[in-house]
């Protein structure tokens, strides 16, 4: 499982990212989910490094 929080603005930034950050489950600016740890979710988290915090919990 991987805790993503979301800890910058979407405003300005481009579509493709405001759709990873929406596929991820976040809705606002220090919002946090429970993601499983596969590589889609992986690719989405590599797109939009720079807007979120990433932990990897133990399974």
């Amino acid at each position: 499982m991987l805790r993503v929080t979301q800890k910058r603005s979407l405003i300005g930034r481009p579509e493709n990212q405001r759709q990873s950050v929406r596929a991820l489950g976040l809705r606002r600016i220090g919002h946090t989910v429970d993601v499983v740890d596969n590589d889609s979710t992986r690719g989405l988290v590599m797109k939009v490094q720079h807007l979120v915090d990433v932990v990897v919990l133990a399974q």
